[in-house]
């Protein structure tokens, strides 16, 4: 069998609801071709609409990040400080109430909170109680808006600070008012390309078993992937391997919660630490690769996670606007503020209107509908 047969028996399998294996999907990266990536995008636009439909939605959000001081030194990392370094910044009550406000006035329905990982981010010597804190202060003022807050790498920080379990650190938070966890800290789920680029964070077994953890108590998530730095395609394809098994588990042992989505995210290293940097080579991300990958995944992962992601801050809007024709079911948030790939030197901006996103939408001929964090229309 050719290669054009190869590539036409995979995506038909495809498109008969079977999951690709994944030497399938391997194969299917490693074309280059434009006939053939063509195909693939075609199939992935094909089931994008089988699976999650035809109309965009998007999420009016705020980021706030309340610290940038972080014991870690990821190596892509632009966005950590030191304390007392120039540019580092610790928010406090009043200021994150003030930002928390000002989303609301301005239609937010959702908060998105994340932030460095500060051993001396304590209240009465705990880590938990500061984090609880920090819930507390946005619910009780804001109790309609969502929280979709704390990475599992910050659950593992707060239980390691602590010495407490992860379940403990999950139920505690999912009490105070947390709705939903982002899956970041994910990077590449893969400990070669983890000792490299993020040595000091958690490992992929432990970043699994938090997420897993988390939906077996009720508590969604959503998954992530930092591409287009040093990891291969097979690194590529195992990391969404991981993710289609967790979500598979979820749905086995009918945990009542799940992965909501999954977001690529393409490595920015403009302002990136030199030694990264170097080594990949160039300092924005490829559109070409981003959008294959963003093919593949809708592929891979769309039978169990239908709805799929670009970044437009990592992108800019005319290529995320693409990405809409790879896969993808959803343009994202409005942010209002964001500051980790900014420092790192994105070009997509900070904040997205809603207006820009729905005419965005519009420029393809789809129709375009708010949701909520879950992924419920509003």
């Amino acid at each position: 069998m050719n290669t054009t047969e190869t590539i036409e028996a995979i995506l038909e399998r495809a498109t008969n609801n079977t999951d690709l294996s994944v030497s399938d999907a391997i194969f299917l990266l490693k074309q280059k071709d434009p006939e053939s990536i063509s195909k693939i995008r075609q199939t992935a636009d094909w089931l994008r609409q089988k699976q999650a439909g035809d109309t965009v939605t998007y999420v009016i959000n705020r980021n706030i990040n309340f610290t940038n001081i972080c014991e870690q030194h990821c190596s892509f990392c632009a966005f950590r400080r030191d304390e007392g370094e120039d540019g580092a910044f610790w928010l406090n009550t009043a200021q994150i109430l003030e930002k928390t406000a000002d989303a609301v006035k301005r239609g937010a329905t959702e908060i998105c909170m994340q932030g460095g990982l500060n051993p001396k981010a304590t209240l009465n010597g705990a880590s938990l109680a500061y984090y609880l804190r920090l819930v507390e202060t946005i619910k009780q003022e804001f109790p309609h808006l969502h929280l979709h807050a704390f990475s599992p790498q910050e659950v593992q920080f707060i239980a390691r600070e602590d010495g407490i379990s992860y379940e403990d650190v999950i139920v505690a938070l999912r009490d105070a008012g947390v709705g939903s966890m982002p899956g970041t800290a994910a990077e590449v789920l893969d400990d070669r390309v983890r000792r490299i680029i993020c040595p000091e964070k958690i490992d992929s077994e432990t970043w699994l078993e938090i997420v897993s953890t988390a939906h077996r108590l009720g508590v969604p998530t959503t998954s992530t992937m930092l591409c287009g730095h040093i990891e291969t395609p097979p690194e590529q394809i195992n990391h969404l391997q991981k993710l289609r098994s967790l979500q598979q588990i979820a749905v086995e042992k009918n945990y009542p919660a799940r992965i909501t989505e999954f977001i690529l995210l393409p490595f920015v290293g403009q302002e990136a630490p030199k030694p990264l940097r170097n080594r990949v080579g160039r300092d924005q991300p490829i559109l070409e690769d981003s959008l294959h990958l963003t093919a593949i995944a809708r592929i891979f992962l769309g039978n169990w996670i239908p709805n799929h992601q670009p970044s437009w801050v990592k992108l800019g809007l005319n290529g995320a606007t693409e990405a809409l024709r790879w896969g993808c079911n959803d343009i994202g948030g409005t942010l209002m503020e964001e500051h980790i790939t900014t420092m790192a030197g994105a070009l997509g901006g900070t904040c997205m209107e809603i207006e820009t996103l729905q005419a965005a939408i519009q420029s393809l001929g789809r129709p375009y509908q708010q949701r909520g964090t879950i992924y419920n229309y509003l």
